[in-house]
């Protein structure tokens, strides 16, 4: 099959092929993309005949890629999602705080701080299609980088090439253990008593892990403490309730996590306190991050209700 040497593929011809690849059944690719039948395989013969190359085989039973369909749907989807990556930033130029924003959040601090988030753009930018998704920090980098997600609310400094960070605020970290605990409900808690305790984690890939243990290190502890692990903090803190061990929670988590039982106890460090910081971030030169940059400011004036201290952007 010989490639057109004038002809280029259009955008229906690849919205047809990838709604197929994906499938892999003309009729419901059909569907999905809200095209009949007929159209649509027209799409995709019409597609091979401009690349030169056969993308199907087709049988009387099931469509399969060819190898070169295999290839050529990854590159496919690469220019459809980039198409519709051009659509979203001239919407948002037309008409800033329109359209949609795709807002990755690390889950251990999705529960605390979605509420504010939530009202201030119901409140002040109703027109904004908000769509959150929560994810550890190393899938949202990688949704950032590829375009998946537009701006992320983590935990920072994040170190990465080619990332901006808005920073919002700094918390600090309190430890929680169960009823009857030397430390339970104190004030004034050393650092240096982190060494002897029994502290239990969130499972790896969380940052709040990788925070607990660095604020041990700096304590003195060269161990690892970790004999039983959680993949939230909701259960974190249960295990704390049933007298496994002790924790550490962000202040914003707090009040949410230890009211769920009457068996714990909250004790706070001396100053200064361990304390994480939490920032939006985008990728630099990001057509909207004038946008970003009004959002995070925005944010930082409705955040003195939490337990926080606001940091300001050259922080």
């Amino acid at each position: 099959m010989a490639p057109s040497k004038k002809r280029q593929p259009s955008l229906a011809q690849l919205r047809a092929f990838a709604a197929v690849a994906e499938h892999l059944h003309f009729r419901d690719a059909a569907s999905a993309i809200g095209m009949s039948q007929p159209a649509l395989s027209g799409a995709v013969s019409a597609l091979e005949e401009v690349l030169g190359v056969t993308l199907l085989e087709r049988t009387t039973r099931k469509v399969l890629l060819s190898p070169a369909g295999e290839r050529l749907a990854v590159r496919a989807g690469a220019v459809l999602g980039e198409v519709g990556a051009l659509m979203e930033e001239a919407e948002a130029l037309r008409a800033p705080f329109t359209g949609v924003l795709r807002l990755g959040v690390i889950p251990t601090v999705a529960p605390y701080l979605l509420p504010t988030v939530l009202k201030l753009i119901h409140d002040r930018y109703p027109a904004l299609d908000l769509q959150v998704h929560e994810e550890q920090t190393a899938n949202l980098l990688e949704g950032l980088a590829t375009g998946r997600l537009d701006l992320l609310l983590l935990a920072v400094p994040l170190g990465v090439p080619g990332v901006v960070e808005l920073p919002l605020f700094d918390e600090d970290f309190v430890l929680v253990t169960p009823l009857g605990h030397a430390l339970g409900g104190r004030e004034g808690i050393p650092r240096a008593a982190l060494r002897e305790l029994k502290l239990l984690l969130l499972d790896e890939g969380h940052c709040l892990r990788d925070q607990a243990l660095d604020i041990c290190r700096e304590a003195g502890r060269e161990d690892a403490p970790v004999t039983t692990t959680a993949a939230g903090l909701s259960t974190l803190v249960q295990l704390v309730a049933g007298g496994l061990g002790v924790t550490l929670l962000p202040r914003t988590a707090v009040r949410v996590e230890t009211t769920r039982s009457n068996q714990l106890l909250t004790g706070y460090f001396a100053e200064p306190a361990p304390t994480r910081r939490i920032a939006l971030a985008m990728r630099a030169g990001a057509a909207r991050g004038a946008e970003y940059e009004e959002l995070a400011s925005a944010l930082r004036a409705v955040l003195p209700s939490l337990p926080v201290r606001v940091v300001g952007p050259e922080a």
